[in-house]
Parts: C-alpha cells; structure tokens; sequence
C-alpha cells in the first residue's frame, strides 16, 4: 500500500464503535461501560497519532496531515443521535474529549511543539482560565500542553488530580488518551 492510499479512520469504523454502544446496557459506574467508552475515545486517539507520526516520518506532508485530522474530525465530531439521552450525553463526552486532540495535532503539525513551559504549567494554566470563564483560553493552554505531549513530555498526573470537573477536564482526559496512543499507537479491538 503506497502511503497516499494509507487509511487512517472510516466512517464504518467510527459507525461500529456507535453500534456498540447502542447496543450495550451502558452504565458509566460499570467498568466495562467505562471501558467501552474509554477503548472508542483511544481508537479515534491513535488514528491521530498514527497521523502525526505518518507527518513527522515525511510520509505525509503538512496539507495532507491536516487534511487527514480534518477527515477524522468530521467524523468524529459529527452530532450523534443515540435511543437514549444518556448514551448520546456519554458520547458527546468522548467528543468533548477529543477536540482538544484534534486542535493538539493540528498546532502540532503546523508549528511544532510549544517553545516554553511544562505540561504541568499550561494544564495549571488552563485550569485558570476556566476559573475566569475563558474557555478559549483554557482550550488554548491545553493545545499547546498537547504539543509538548506529542513531543514527548509526560502529562502529569498530580496536576491532573485536583482538576475541577469540566471542559479542561475533559481536554486533559482526551489529551491522557493522546498521550497513550504516541505510546503504543496500536489499534484497539473492537471486539474487545
């Protein structure tokens, strides 16, 4: 397979995680519901990182790299009607998620990781500013924590413990499975 015909996400794939969901009783205080959502949060993360790695080996240039994240994004990001409001409120989580990976790549893709600061700083950062009610801020913050991420660094836990739930809650989580997936970018199974 020549790298331009390389598929890094489908909508099948994306529908078959849905699926899943749809037809489990789900159960967010059940491990294996958690499990459930955490293994379709992870998947969409090494597509991702499967796209920057493509990018940082020259087997994708710049356009084609955010063309691909555009690809996944849309998918994934796409409104999802499930047969009951919880299940489509626990998807609209992983969405939530997800977006700040989503915006983490791309940065990364078209400036490289952040100069300055730590991990540990922008979540601080971030948290701050959804304090002060500047979500765009916070997001910011974190996208550029995500970079460092991407390049290497550890996201560190103890700064992630005393997070607030939220929307920078959320962000770290998605980033969490970033991180995992520039790890072991291997896909999870959905049979699982």
């Amino acid at each position: 397979m020549s790298e331009s015909e390389e598929t890094f996400y489908t909508d099948d794939r994306w529908q078959n995680w849905l699926d899943r969901v749809a037809e489990e009783d789900l159960d967010p205080e059940n491990e294996d519901s958690a499990r459930l959502l955490l293994n379709l949060q992870d998947d969409t993360a090494i597509a991702v990182a499967k796209i920057v790695a493509a990018y940082d080996e020259d087997r994708l240039g710049e356009e084609e790299a955010i063309d691909e994240l555009a690809e996944i994004r849309d998918i994934v990001l796409a409104e999802v009607e499930m047969d009951s409001e919880e299940k489509t409120m626990l998807i609209d989580g992983v969405q939530t998620s997800l977006v700040c990976v989503f915006y983490t790549a791309e940065e990364y893709v078209l400036g490289g990781p952040v100069e300055e600061g730590t991990v540990a700083e922008y979540v601080e950062a971030a948290a701050a500013a959804e304090a002060d009610e500047d979500v765009d801020a916070a997001l910011g913050f974190l996208v550029q924590a995500g970079t460092l991420i991407i390049d290497g660094e550890e996201l560190p836990m103890d700064a992630v413990e005393d997070l607030e739930y939220g929307l920078v809650s959320e962000w770290v989580n998605g980033l969490d499975s970033l991180q995992s997936a520039m790890a072991d970018p291997e896909v999870v199974e959905e049979d699982e």
